[in-house]
């Protein structure tokens, strides 16, 4: 993985599912707006984090090949991740509201691995990102249009430790990365790209194949959020667990020309409560939870070092936190 990117909490109305009439309005209702995109082209609070509803990490980025480490020397990527959610879903997963959310990032990755690896370390492969998103982010009601919205160069994303192993049957990668609050955020403002806290990341993504040929493979990602305090609220939004996952087949087609199609999906766990002088206690303890499966697409050219990818996740089964789809489209070349 070579960027992340935050949810971001947004203060707007809109419409109410109920019994009786159907639909009832609800004002004021602090939500918060994936900002996802990139891997961090990021959407941030424009409301204190009371109502916390996603991390920061771009749910499905490293679904695939999650434990290869590029081929040594300058990689650059850039993936642009879109996010569409049109649900609000409660503690129960039933639906409290409805709207339109979307939020697009474009990520800018530069990547760069060392030559030889480590034998101190088992030959692992030392490497190190940073990765400078922009994003642009929208909140629309059904009833009162557009509610808020921001554009702009969001929160930067570094990873200065990363290693890899490469045996005949696994890639793994070890990662420590953390969130710097580059982006513009303000307290109160409906157009923030940044989301006012530091945030640091322990990750670990592994490739595991099950032929010979290497063609039939088992990827996952794992990545643990650890969230500093937002400035101007002294909120602290709780710790998140992300997961990625695929299984996929590649596809020879010619020399210098592979397909990779397969399943992928993601999941992000809450874990522990936010807090702050704001926050209630029924606020506190509803944690988010997120499932999403979906496909993923990749052309790969090996001789040119060049790879495209694509990528469809549906979300399902959401708690606390909005529900949509994402479609992410990234490229990559080393040089």
């Amino acid at each position: 993985m070579t960027f992340h990117s935050a949810e971001r909490l947004w203060h707007g109305r809109w419409a109410v599912t109920g019994a009786g009439s159907g639909v009832a309005y609800i004002t004021d209702w602090p939500m918060i707006s994936a900002g996802l995109f990139v891997i961090f082209c990021l959407t941030v609070p424009s409301t204190p984090l009371q109502a916390q509803i996603r991390g920061v990490y771009p749910l499905g980025m490293s679904a695939t090949n999650s434990g290869i480490t590029p081929d040594s020397g300058l990689t650059y990527s850039n993936s642009f991740l879109s996010y569409f959610r049109d649900e609000l879903r409660g503690p129960n997963g039933d639906v409290l509201a409805i709207g339109r959310n979307s939020v697009l990032m474009d990520m800018n990755s530069f990547v760069w691995v060392k030559k030889k690896g480590v034998k101190a370390l088992g030959g692992a492969l030392f490497s190190a990102s940073a990765t400078l998103p922009i994003a642009n982010n929208s909140l629309t009601s059904d009833v009162e249009g557009a509610l808020s919205g921001g554009g702009g160069l969001a929160d930067s994303y570094y990873q200065p430790l990363i290693l890899g192993w490469r045996t005949k049957r696994a890639e793994i990668r070890a990662v420590y990365g953390f969130l710097a609050p580059t982006g513009r955020f303000k307290a109160g403002a409906n157009n923030n790209v940044g989301s006012g806290y530091w945030t640091n990341c322990v990750s670990a993504g592994e490739t595991f194949y099950l032929t010979n040929s290497k063609t039939t493979a088992v990827s996952a990602f794992e990545m643990y959020e650890f969230h500093g305090t937002q400035q101007g609220t002294n909120i602290h939004a709780g710790q998140t667990f992300d997961l990625d996952y695929s299984v996929t087949q590649t596809f020879p087609l010619e020399q210098d020309l592979r397909l990779q199609l397969g399943l992928a999906g993601y999941g992000q766990w809450q874990t522990t409560d936010k807090n702050g002088p704001i926050v209630t206690p029924a606020q506190a303890a509803a944690h988010y939870r997120v499932n999403a499966l979906g496909f993923a697409a990749n052309v790969v050219l090996p001789v040119r070092k060049v790879s495209l990818g694509v990528k469809y996740f549906r979300e399902f089964l959401n708690r606390s936190t909005f529900q949509g789809y994402s479609v992410q489209i990234s490229g990559a070349i080393t040089f």
